[in-house]
């Protein structure tokens, strides 16, 4: 059914073995010189272990004095660098896969700080996101960068590495160079579309004489979506295809196809409203003019969407997000295990981590649903030494099926009881609204994990110590999750128009036709307003901080309010509810002190939640529990998968 997916095709003078590529993605694992570290090796040779014919590198500087993307990305401009490498790609060609190493100057989307001053750009142009001091390259600039890159082919050819990419993607250098947008010159390197493609052109001449047929992939954005902020200009499909024209003509072995930039941020690097397969229209018109190989990107998160991606005429499926989030799909599918993928849910939580990187609180691009990605080098392999010891789990939500997952990947007998029907906790809420049913790939994850361990699930039964003592366990685990915080501060909770989330994600709750205050403008909140929108109430949504979503992930953010705000929802920041009388909610304005009152039909109460009560006898009889996830703290998904997979291995 996806063999197609399994034959081989050559990328210049390599083959990879299958149509599968990890595409390149930051991740924070470099050491802080520049060097390939341990923990690189270790991730990448993941992705090839689990079945990516090819592997591409995150963005390595060409220049690591004026153009690294954090303190944490990998360099090529020192022959020191060339062992890192060198390991890198044996453990790679281990499995049979290629390694390509993806060349890049950040360009204007640099950080300023740690690059020495200001940012080159092709005009001087700042990005509009990061904000940083830069100015316009001189021609002798963009010569020096062009020997940059070709000097980082010469070096990764030294270290055995299959190819190189040029990255043109994204809103970076060479991307602000082809773009219309960033590209304002009026010299050769401005106004055609040759003369913005002619930096590229140079750099790809120059490999040539040093490196000879050395493999090149192009990677670049195909349309910014400008358009889709408000701005004319930038990268569009119809001038890509002339671009891609000229890449082959000057002699790319293969073209990848991506989108977007730092301000498009949503169109690059998308988040759970962009749906698999949303813009394959992008690389399949660039395939049908050429005739080099094309490798497309587009959520691609199932073996069907890829197999239509290549029925398109694009001969490579890329991603980077469901390969981090399951490094064995390539595996999985061959071996028609395709119910065990796990697949990325675009939470993005990948970005987020990313950006947050820093050296002193060690975060590193972290999945949602893989704890062990960007960790191998920490976790794996697992050690197996269960010998069929019971592990009893109280609760089926996130954190619960993880701990049992893992438990018995190590050979140990988990049992699972939850007091619902099904499992998944609050995951069978997190997936009611808009544009949220990837998160039921979770649960289906888990399902199938459960079934190929052959794991016991005791539905509908309570956590009792009576229980713990007749399954007589070696070790318990506590999952037992959270409920929502109705705050006693506040007076007139208590009443019948009063409701939570999960009343209304439920379905316990529905409303339609109905006038309905939402409290709170965390991701619940905002996700019950657009859920109540959609079944047709009149949404006014309230938060105490001066902004809506304070500390949510600003993607994520945006994308929601995309559909909440044109949906007619009405937005009141600063605004603190004090009291609620009969169908009455009386705020206080945080920055004036006025007070407001508003009537609604409904008040929604998102504060937050608290961890559930464990039985008082167990808490008594049973000190040793292992408390994880929300029972322990209240948090994310990935916070409770962390929670119970560590809990796990500290068996």
């Amino acid at each position: 059914m996806y063999e197609k997916l399994f034959t081989e095709h050559n990328i210049g003078s390599v083959t990879a073995k299958n149509r599968i590529v990890f595409e390149p993605m930051g991740n924070y694992y470099a050491e802080l010189d520049g060097s390939v570290s341990k923990r690189d090796i270790a991730f990448y040779a993941e992705r090839a272990k689990g079945g990516c014919g090819i592997v591409m590198t995150e963005v390595a500087s060409v220049n690591s004095k004026t153009g690294r993307g954090n303190l944490r990305n990998i360099c090529t401009d020192d022959d020191k660098f060339i062992p890192g490498y060198k390991e890198m790609a044996d453990e790679v060609h281990k499995y049979g896969s290629l390694l390509f190493v993806e060349l890049y100057h950040p360009g204007c989307q640099g950080i300023s700080p740690i690059n020495g001053g200001s940012m080159a750009s092709p005009s001087g142009q700042e990005s509009n996101l990061i904000h940083m001091p830069t100015h316009e390259m001189t021609v002798e600039e963009i010569k020096a960068t062009v020997k940059d890159f070709v000097d980082g082919a010469v070096r990764m050819k030294k270290a055995d590495v299959d190819g190189v990419v040029l990255h043109a993607a994204h809103g970076y250098l060479l991307c602000e160079f082809i773009s219309t947008y960033t590209n304002h010159r009026t010299d050769e390197y401005g106004g055609s579309i040759e003369n913005r493609v002619r930096i590229i052109k140079e750099i790809i001449e120059g490999i040539r004489k040093e490196c000879g047929d050395y493999p090149i992939i192009i990677r670049f954005s195909a349309d910014e979506y400008m358009r889709e902020i408000g701005i004319e200009g930038g990268m569009v499909l119809e001038d890509a295809v002339e671009m891609a024209k000229l890449f082959e003509q000057y002699g790319v072995d293969a073209i990848d196809v991506s989108s977007g930039n730092y301000e498009t941020m949503n169109w690059a690097w998308e988040p759970t409203g962009f749906d698999e397969g949303w813009k394959m229209k992008n690389a399949e018109t660039i395939a049908k003019a050429v005739s080099v190989p094309v490798i497309g990107c587009s959520v691609i998160r199932t073996p069907e969407g890829a197999m239509e991606f290549l029925d398109r005429g694009v001969q490579f499926v890329g991603s980077a997000r469901q390969f981090f989030a399951d490094p064995d799909w390539g595996n999985k599918v061959k071996e028609g295990r395709v119910c065990e993928i796990r697949k990325c849910i675009s939470c993005l939580n990948c970005m987020e981590t990313l950006m947050a990187a820093d050296e002193d609180n060690g975060i590193r691009a972290q999945c949602t649903v893989n704890i062990e990605g960007g960790d191998e080098i920490t976790y794996l392999p697992l050690k197996e030494d269960g010998a069929g010891r019971k592990v009893l789990i109280l609760g089926a939500g996130p954190a619960g099926l993880e701990a049992a997952v893992v438990a018995a990947r190590r050979g140990f007998a988990p049992v699972i009881v939850e007091k619902d029907s099904c499992i998944g906790g609050q995951l069978n809420l997190a997936n009611k609204p808009p544009k949220k049913e990837k998160i039921t790939w979770l649960i289906d994850y888990y399902q199938a994990m459960l079934d190929k361990y052959n794991i016991k699930v005791c539905l509908n039964t309570e956590a009792t110590f009576d229980l713990i003592k007749s399954e007589n366990p070696y070790k318990v685990i506590n999952a037992i999750g959270s409920s929502p915080v109705l705050p006693r501060a506040i007076k007139g909770l208590d009443q019948p128009f009063i409701i939570t989330p999960p009343e209304v994600l439920s379905g316990k709750c529905k409303l339609s036709g109905k006038n309905i205050c939402v409290v709170g403008s965390g991701m619940t909140g905002i996700e019950t307003a657009e859920f109540l929108q959609d079944q047709g109430n009149n949404i006014e949504l309230y938060e105490m901080a001066d902004d809506i979503g304070p500390g949510l992930f600003f993607q994520n953010l945006i994308d929601v309010m995309s559909r909440l705000g044109p949906g007619g929802c009405k937005l009141f920041p600063k605004h603190q509810l004090v009291s609620v009388s009969e169908h009455e909610a009386k705020f206080k304005k945080t920055d004036t002190g006025e007070e407001v009152t508003a009537k609604f039909d409904n008040i929604v109460i998102s504060l937050g939640t608290k961890s559930n009560d464990l039985d008082e006898e167990i808490k008594k009889n049973c000190p040793e529990v292992i408390s994880v996830g929300d029972a322990s703290k209240s948090g994310r998904i990935r916070a409770a998968l962390e929670d119970g997979y560590k809990a796990a291995i500290s068996l």
